[in-house]
């Protein structure tokens, strides 16, 4: 298991992530510290990093489940989302750990660029709607990450296994990482 936390720069929120591959599946557990509220979830991927299930509750009442079955069709709460049909990642507002899915899936070479569409999670209200973006590996250990619909463009510095390390001006990975 390793584990990763980062600090959000406009929030000051703190999130601790332990992620495990085990039973042919990468497993993930969040607790991200708003300060007020708390945030729990889990998230299973398969083992080439595409988005399988998230359970997530928030200390103040909030529950949301999104799932995404075989056939690629996206569940929210159990109620079928076909507007979500060319999502593959999610994208959660409220944590830089999202932002290795694509940087993993993709694989980019440096200088390629691939678009997609994630199921994106407010992290307020957990609404989820589909999200067109753009990623593009700018050299080894950095990549601009672009919405398609809208002028919010960021780098995101990640390490050798494509964990945010800085997320400029939102997340920057606090030093404790551990393996265990």
């Amino acid at each position: 298991m390793t584990t990763y936390r980062w600090r959000g720069a406009r929030t000051g929120s703190v999130e601790h992530l332990d992620v495990e591959l085990r039973d042919d599946r990468w497993r993930a557990r969040f607790l991200v510290d708003l300060g007020p509220v708390r945030v729990e979830y889990a998230m299973e991927l398969d083992t080439a990093w595409v988005f399988r299930a998230l359970r997530l509750r928030t200390s103040s009442g909030g529950e949301l489940d999104l799932d995404r079955d075989d056939d690629a069709m996206w569940w929210v709460n159990g109620a079928a989302r076909p507007d979500l049909a060319e999502a593959v990642d999610v994208d959660l507002s409220l944590s830089p750990f999202t932002n290795t899915l694509p940087v993993r899936r993709l694989d980019l070479a440096v200088g390629a660029a691939a678009d997609i569409v994630t199921a994106y999670v407010d992290g307020a209200s957990l609404a989820v709607s589909p999200d067109p973006q753009r990623y593009t590996r700018v050299d080894d250990d950095r990549y601009r990450y672009e919405s398609r619909d809208s002028d919010f463009r960021r780098e995101i510095t990640v390490d050798v296994d494509g964990f945010v390390v800085d997320y400029a001006g939102l997340f920057t990975r606090l030093p404790d990482r551990s393996t265990s």
